[in-house]
């Protein structure tokens, strides 16, 4: 097979790079003997000026046995390995094949990447505490950045609170950044990691320090995942609640545009009741002009819009893109029609939302009971071709009754009671939440003008 290639295994290929480390570790352990050889000849000369000691090289450990008893917590195995201050902080080295775009070939090919840790890392991470003492106490250095991070990182982010309060005795750096920018306090991103947030601030960590790049606080980063008893936290220890991040948003920014799965809705619900009661302002606008208000509306989130509302956001303010509250609100029907979308958009018009504009009805197409709202907004339903177009024929058989009647009344004068209450909604305005209560109406008609369902319009 001279002029042929070779296929290759993957065992093959595992065998040959296997080989290859083994020969570049024995490579690197002659030359180490070597340069200690040379030092322990090496006559000491200690003058008036004496050169600074070079700093120790880094040993790299690939062997899978020394890697399992990191992972498994092996105790016994880790105290007759590591039993020094090289030793312990050795550089555990991995390969695992990723995915790479390859320009030369026009392919995305596997390629193999080297992926560096510590036994003080790994340790930290899966809670092993006895193993973690270990090895501080045979040298381990506790704030060497090994891969990027160092163990303080890795206790907090997997919520290791025993581990953590155990590396912040031995004086562990409690802002130590990672390469990426970030402290440990920037990691505690669930619930569980409460306690090692609280151990980081009684050890000294700073509350308004901020990432590198995006200069997100730890509040922002609280908000952003919706753990009340985080910012709780935060605040108690001098957060600052109008702190803007690079895109210019706070954290109520951040906790109104993260607030789009349902299932959450009462975690973000109640960090955005905190920070509200504790000062945010309701109305500062961050990425592209967009307030807490347009972020909610985009969520469907009707009890935070409701917050908001009470809290002085103004209902009308546009974005860079020249949209409101609603607007948002209107092209997020969709996305969360068993939200009750049409509760939301009453909730703003109550508020003194704009006029909603026809085109905007094409946005309803698969929600009637929004549509119905809207359109009891209008004192005469015009002709519109582009949303009755645009709702499906399954839609408009389950809901034919309604279509129908809107279909009846197009260009035609509405009734006199439907006109009366839109011009008594013009007079209230923004007030119209509140104004409404305090007519001396029967309770039915003060239903009627909050715009009741009726599954028909008259």
């Amino acid at each position: 097979m001279s002029g042929e290639t070779f296929a290759f295994t993957s065992s093959t290929l595992r065998s040959l790079r296997l080989q290859r480390e083994m020969v570049e570790w024995e490579e690197r352990r002659r030359a180490a003997s070597r340069e200690l050889a040379c030092r322990r000849y090496q006559p000491v000369t200690r003058g008036f000026l004496a050169f600074p000691r070079p700093g120790r090289r880094p040993q790299y450990c690939r062997d899978p046995a020394v890697h399992n008893a990191l992972y498994t917590g092996d105790f016994h195995k880790i105290k007759s390995i590591f039993k020094d201050e090289t030793t312990t902080n050795l550089i555990v080295e991995s390969v695992c094949e990723e995915l790479a775009w390859s320009a030369e070939l026009g392919m995305w090919v596997l390629t193999p990447q080297k992926q560096h840790t510590s036994p003080l890392r790994i340790t930290s991470s899966r809670g092993y505490q006895d193993c973690v003492k270990h090895l501080l106490l045979h040298g381990a250095e506790v704030d060497a950045v090994v891969g990027g991070k160092a163990a303080l990182h890795d206790s907090c982010a997997n919520h290791r609170a025993e581990c953590t309060r155990l590396l912040l005795s031995y004086s562990a750096d409690p802002n130590i950044l990672s390469e990426e920018g970030l402290a440990p306090l920037h990691l505690c991103t669930t619930q569980e990691s409460l306690p090692c947030a609280q151990l980081l601030l009684e050890y000294g960590a700073l509350v308004n320090q901020n990432t590198r790049d995006r200069r997100a606080s730890p509040l922002h980063v609280a908000a952003k995942h919706g753990l009340d008893d985080h910012v709780k936290l935060y605040l108690c220890y001098g957060a600052n609640i109008g702190h803007r991040n690079r895109e210019g948003e706070t954290a109520l920014n951040s906790a109104c545009a993260s607030a789009d799965k349902p299932k959450a809705a009462g975690c973000y619900y109640r960090v955005v009741k905190r920070l509200l009661e504790s000062g945010a302002d309701a109305q500062l606008a961050g990425r592209k002009n967009h307030t807490p208000l347009h972020n909610a509306c985009s969520n469907c989130h009707l009890r935070i819009v409701e917050l908001l509302l009470q809290h002085g956001a103004e209902v009308n303010i546009r974005n860079c893109a020249g949209y409101t509250p609603v607007d948002c609100a209107l092209q997020a029907v969709e996305d969360y029609l068993e939200g009750e979308p049409e509760k939301l958009i009453a909730t703003l018009l109550n508020h003194g939302a704009a006029p909603i504009h026809p085109k905007m009805l094409k946005f309803c197409a698969l929600s009637p009971r929004t549509m119905e709202v809207i359109l009891n907004t209008y004192d005469r339903i015009l002709s519109c071709d582009s949303w009755m177009e645009s709702v499906p024929s399954e839609v408009w058989q389950e809901h034919h009754v309604f279509y129908d009647s809107a279909l009846c009344l197009l260009n035609q004068p509405r009734s006199l009671q439907h006109l009366a209450r839109c011009a008594i909604r013009k007079q209230l305005g923004r007030r119209c939440h509140q104004g409404i209560a305090q007519l001396e109406l029967p309770s039915s008609l003060q239903e009627y003008l909050r715009l009741p369902l009726e599954g028909y319009l008259k």
